[in-house]
């Protein structure tokens, strides 16, 4: 039996009728340095960073005599090419399967000469430029939603059943997802409607979630998958809400002038998407503008222990991507 008819049939029986990321990208995927000013870059969680240009945007238009490039990255650590880091000869560095620990500065000075014509003295030109780069994951995504169905009374016991056959409904409606429904509850209250008397209805809310038991069976032997827990949680979405735009179609189309009841609100639904940050990762719009929506590493000094949003202060914090304060 499909949903919509289980619960119609329900409602009748309990009461009878009532995707990398730099402002800075040109058009072949490169970021180039610019002179005094460090270059914010994020990148995805074991992606490959862009190429980053050990030149300005403007001297790579010029031609550059006796070109010589040094890369030093996080810690100072002079980089070599090695299976994580490619350097070509023409300066150019690509960071391969990004994680947390590779976060922090990439600096690399250009070296170059300038000739005179006239005497043909030779002048070495030294240019710095500073590569910022952070290793980011996509927020996980759950739904708070509510909804609003009236009933005959707020006392009796038929309200606890609605609440929970309306529950178990939905659990079977979305858990070939791997998501289910939790923190459920409801309230009783009595509404004044305008031109009418009091009636009382049922305030509902849950939340629903990505992660029901078994969900790593959606990761194939991954555990970083927010991309596919994300897509799975955007289908449970869509199937609960057109879930409930069937109830109201019922309700109008179904019942003629008979109407239970207990039945469904309509334009009651309401759903909010919750952005959670896996530990060791952390949201702020101020620091990170141009990944605002981006769940970016925390930076030393930070820490993030649990599913939160946001990086907390630990000055005992040296590294990225730390889980707790020691």
């Amino acid at each position: 039996m499909r949903a919509w008819a289980l619960l119609s049939a329900v409602l009748w029986s309990l009461l009878g009728v009532g995707s990398q990321r730099s402002s800075l990208f040109n058009k072949k995927g490169f970021v180039f340095g610019t002179v005094g000013h460090t270059v914010k870059i994020y990148v995805k969680l074991h992606q490959n960073s862009p190429v980053l240009v050990c030149m300005d945007v403007n001297r790579a238009s010029k031609e550059t005599v006796d070109p010589t490039y040094f890369w030093i990255g996080p810690n100072e650590n002079t980089l070599t090419g090695n299976s994580r880091i490619n350097i070509t000869n023409t300066g150019k560095l690509v960071v391969k399967d990004f994680i947390e620990s590779l976060s922090g500065l990439y600096t690399c000075t250009l070296s170059y000469k300038t000739i005179k014509a006239e005497t043909q003295e030779e002048t070495t030109i030294k240019k710095r430029y500073d590569f910022m780069i952070f290793a980011y994951r996509e927020p996980d995504y759950s739904y708070h939603m509510a909804v609003r169905f009236t009933t005959k009374s707020c006392v009796g016991r038929y309200n606890d059943l609605l609440f929970r056959v309306l529950k178990k409904i939905l659990d079977n409606l979305i858990s070939d997802l791997s998501c289910h429904i939790i923190e459920p509850s409801y309230k009783c209250h009595s509404v004044k409607i305008p031109e009418r008397d009091f009636v009382y209805e049922l305030f509902i809310a849950f939340q629903v979630n990505p992660f029901a038991p078994g969900w790593k069976s959606v990761c194939n032997d991954s555990s970083d998958c927010e991309d596919a827990t994300n897509r799975n949680i955007l289908k449970a979405r869509d199937r609960i809400e057109e879930f409930f735009r069937s109830q109201a179609y019922i309700l109008y189309h179904h019942f003629n002038k008979t109407i239970p009841a207990m039945h469904f609100v309509d334009h009651s639904f309401q759903v909010v998407r919750i952005d959670n940050c896996r530990p060791g990762f952390g949201k702020n719009e101020g620091l990170h503008s141009n990944c605002a929506s981006c769940c970016v590493v925390c930076s030393p000094g930070t820490f993030s222990p649990d599913v939160d949003v946001t990086c907390q202060i630990c000055v005992s914090v040296h590294a990225y991507g730390a889980k707790s304060c020691p």
